[in-house]
């Protein structure tokens, strides 16, 4: 079963306001024709969660942080047409961000993060 490291990237900050935090969910991995690994992404201190950009990245070892997809109010933007198939993101409930892998292999090995700014 391949493993996939994360690292949860907790962003703080304030500006006289609420404090800002994400918390990411290890990853889980479901196995029926295909394989899924889904990571959970909860934002606190956020308001209006479900109208933010959300941003997932992907580190491969020895290599700079990828963007791969944001996810606004509605549908994720992407940003290879390749991704569409490989990666997938919706948010649920008012602060909960999910980001999927789909048919996953060694060449997904790496560390995957969500980011809010």
């Amino acid at each position: 079963m391949l493993l996939l490291p994360l690292l949860a990237l907790a962003a703080a900050w304030s500006h006289g306001q609420a404090q800002v935090l994400l918390k990411q969910s290890q990853a889980s991995i479901s196995r029926r024709q295909t394989t899924t690994a889904r990571i959970e992404c909860i934002g606190e201190g956020i308001p209006n969660f479900q109208s933010v950009n959300i941003h997932w990245y992907r580190q491969i070892p020895s290599k700079a942080p990828e963007r791969i997809l944001y996810i606004g109010s509605g549908q994720a933007y992407y940003d290879h047409d390749s991704y569409r198939t490989k990666y997938s993101s919706l948010k649920k409930g008012p602060n909960v961000c999910t980001f999927s892998v789909n048919n996953i292999n060694s060449n997904d090995e790496a560390t995957y993060y969500c980011a809010y700014w």
